[in-house]
């Protein structure tokens, strides 16, 4: 049996496919090191989204490709997004890589792995609309959160963006099997559970009928003894109805945190972009979430920089962000991806784009300072991450903070804290963008 490294790089869908390889190359009988030096073979499990990811993924097939040159790693298996996106020019600009497999071969992680050990070179590119196949996962999360993908692909067509075509097809998978796994989870000792796929909102609506399944699908896992927080990411605006509200609004495990990707606010770039809905819309839709749902925090994603955006659309996104004010912005300039409309339209230069996006964040910076400063002198549950040895102080995050893109509350407390703990803090600080506090009871 042999030594297997992983590298998972890029969204939380894609370390969910990584964690599936891992379950499925240990049930196999080899071994998942925790480091990738001493590997037989590694496999890199790559994003191909935008042109930072492709470079961090260039990055790292070419670091690992140094190891090997020393010996220190043996075989080495591109997987994923980059692979499916430039299947004949991995192997032949880069000859260290010994095989790759597509986002549709990942159940054959095993099978090629094998193949690579015997001396062969792996090409595999199953079909990327295929159903997803259901197995175990390896958690490369901490014990006491996990992410649950819910569907594979996406059927926006969203002019800029090349996930369809490397993903395929929007796929539910099976509302029993989704609970499964869930209840696994929760016996395994997570607290809390991420609901993510490309468009969390549709999941459902491939089934014969159509209907949305995602308030049903809550309403189940909110039914799970120890899942204590659920948190729901990547629900698109266009999808968003009366009864995905309800639920939000009446279910104490489902946390007031909504992921709700924008990219814009100009209505004629939303129209040229293939999105849904414009910017009254949006504004509209915003506003009916703060006042159905009391405390919610939004969390958005900003292209800047795209097709059609002038000086004048950009201030009336600037303008848009300063008055709904949402908690969380996450602001990206816009990259052409080859084989997208996008792509073939004309937009500002790159250097714009960017500079662009630095704009929003200092904005957007203001806005979670203030956001923060509110909260100073309450009282809110806080989930402990943990312990932060330059510091020498325990961490967590409440319920408006996802786990590695949103802020941090830093701990002070009379007794020790264990990870993974909700524990009870008031908020006397902000650090940095961050809260801290100390802790006036633990919860059971």
């Amino acid at each position: 049996m042999a030594n297997i490294g992983f590298i998972s790089l890029g969204c939380a869908k894609n370390q969910v496919d990584c964690e599936r390889m891992m379950h499925r190359v240990q049930e196999a009988g080899h071994t998942v090191k925790a480091d990738i030096v001493g590997s037989d073979v590694v496999v890199i499990n790559t994003c191909g989204f935008i042109d930072s990811a492709k470079s961090e993924a260039i990055d790292y097939i070419l670091q690992t490709a140094a190891l090997k040159a020393e010996g220190l790693v043996g075989k080495i298996l591109v997987t994923g997004c980059l692979s499916q996106r430039y299947q004949e020019e991995i192997l032949k600009e880069m000859p260290e890589v010994d095989g790759i497999l597509g986002t549709g071969s990942f159940p054959q992680v095993v099978p090629a792995i094998e193949k690579l050990l015997s001396g062969e070179t792996v090409v595999d590119f199953g079909s990327i609309d295929a159903p997803e196949v259901e197995c175990g996962r390896v958690l490369t999360t901490p014990e006491h959160y996990a992410f649950i993908k819910i569907a594979e692909g996406c059927d926006n067509r969203c002019a800029y963006c090349i996930i369809p075509y490397l993903r395929g097809k929007y796929r539910s998978r099976h509302l029993d099997d989704v609970l499964y796994e869930a209840r696994v989870l929760a016996s395994q000792g997570v607290k809390e559970l991420i609901v993510v796929a490309q468009d969390t909102s549709r999941y459902g609506t491939d089934f014969p009928g159509g209907k949305r399944l995602l308030p049903t699908l809550l309403r189940e896992l909110c039914k799970i003894d120890g899942l204590h927080w659920i948190r729901v990411h990547y629900v698109y605006p266009d999808e968003i109805d009366d009864e995905f509200i309800d639920v939000m609004a009446s279910e104490p495990k489902i946390v007031k945190y909504l992921d709700i990707p924008l990219q814009h606010c100009n209505s004629e770039i939303l129209t040229r972009m293939n999105r849904r809905g414009d910017g009254e819309y949006l504004r509209q839709l915003l506003q009916k979430l703060r006042d159905r749902i009391p405390g919610l925090v939004i969390r958005t994603s900003l292209i800047t920089g795209l097709p059609g955006e002038g000086e004048e659309e950009f201030q009336e996104l600037c303008d848009f962000l300063r008055e709904v004010r949402m908690e969380r912005v996450g602001a990206f300039a816009f990259s052409p991806e080859e084989g997208t409309p996008a792509a073939e339209m004309d937009y500002p230069d790159r250097s714009i784009a960017q500079h662009r996006a630095e704009v929003v964040e200092m904005l957007q910076s203001d806005i979670m300072d203030a956001y923060n400063a509110s909260l100073l002198g309450r009282t809110m549950e806080v989930l402990v991450d943990g312990y932060d040895e330059e510091r020498e102080q325990f961490f967590g995050r409440t319920y408006a903070d996802s786990p590695d893109i949103d802020g941090r509350v830093w701990l002070a407390s009379d007794e020790p804290l264990r990870e993974g703990e909700f524990v009870i803090v008031t908020m006397d600080g902000c650090i940095e963008g961050d809260l801290s506090g100390f802790v006036v009871e633990e919860e059971a």
